[in-house]
């Protein structure tokens, strides 16, 4: 007789309830059939399960081995038949139940979180973070990720080496963050050249935009007279000091103090991407993870109201992304 899950589970009845007569009653079968089958799967595995007396059934070394392993195999056994039954009642198609999802900067993966846990309560979902795209497109291609949200300069996509499929969610047009107090922070766009006595700070990562800013100022008429780089604190910290502007993109809530204004002309844009493997199964839900990600974009701009309305009145500016 070859073991099955069944025997597995008979075991377990007899363990939980301490009688194999309980156990019978519990598994709706005869006692006289389960105590045959008890012997069939003790000859099979080649010794007593149990110690029985006239107080019940108690598991012997034998026993406690079978059990062990038995509370592992039976309820990973009924996990992946729950994970079928959703995957067969969603077609195979567009639902998964367990969604690893990195990302580098900007707030859009929270509220993707937030809509895909109402949209699927029962879903796994994990993320992580890092400052570069190359790590995180890495763990995509590794099997180590399923999606990989991520922002870049201008009008580029992350580059095709990765071997994955990005897909826009947004373009944004690169604001400046500064103190409320600032002499510019009473317009509602900021001329690049007219900050060109100012330090600047922004969010460490690759990519092209420190090149691109350069060029930028380049245009203006000046080159910046020093660009700090660091994590997100501490160029809010920068700020706040006065040590230095930022360049943030319209989708960052400023705390108390700041605000943030778009450069006049949008002469830098940052683009938001997601990113999968076109051969992995997340492929199957990326349609339905994008369709979260750009409304969740659109939930974020909309706290934004005076970068909304600029966009409204002057739409040529992201026009061609």
């Amino acid at each position: 007789m070859n073991l099955e899950l069944r025997h597995l589970k008979v075991v377990c009845a007899i363990a939980e309830t301490g009688s194999v007569t309980k156990a019978a009653s519990q598994l709706g079968l005869a006692q006289p059939a389960l105590t045959a089958q008890l012997q069939r799967i003790e000859r099979t595995l080649g010794g007593p399960l149990f110690d029985r007396d006239r107080r019940g059934a108690r598991p012997t070394a034998l026993g406690e081995l079978v059990l062990s392993r038995a509370r592992v195999l039976l309820p990973a056994m009924k996990g992946l038949q729950d994970e079928a039954a959703r995957l067969a009642a969603g077609g195979g198609q567009d639902t998964m139940s367990r969604y690893r999802i990195g990302a580098v900067g900007g707030p859009v993966v929270a509220h993707l979180v937030h809509r895909l846990s109402e949209a699927q309560p029962d879903a796994q979902i994990s993320t992580h973070a890092s400052y570069y795209i190359s790590e995180i497109a890495g763990m995509v291609l590794a099997g180590k990720l399923d999606y990989a949200q991520v922002g870049v300069c201008g009008d580029a996509l992350p580059s095709a080496e990765y071997g994955l499929v990005w897909q826009t969610i947004g373009v944004d047009a690169v604001c400046v963050l500064m103190k409320e107090d600032h002499p510019q922070a009473k317009n509602i766009e900021v001329d690049l050249a007219e900050m060109a006595d100012e330090a600047w700070v922004a969010g460490a990562g690759d990519g092209c935009f420190a090149d691109c800013f350069a060029a930028a100022c380049a245009r203006a008429g000046f080159a910046p007279r020093r660009v700090l780089e660091s994590d997100v604190r501490n160029c809010v910290d920068m700020v706040e000091l006065g040590l230095a502007i930022g360049l943030c993109q319209p989708t960052f809530r400023p705390p108390a103090g700041l605000v943030s204004r778009p450069l006049r002309g949008a002469p830098l844009r940052w683009r938001l991407v997601l990113g999968w493997h076109p051969d992995s199964p997340a492929a199957r839900s990326a349609s339905k993870l994008m369709d979260h990600a750009q409304e969740a974009y659109i939930d974020i701009l909309a706290r934004n109201g005076p970068y909304t309305e600029w966009i409204r009145s002057q739409p040529q500016h992201l026009a061609a992304a």
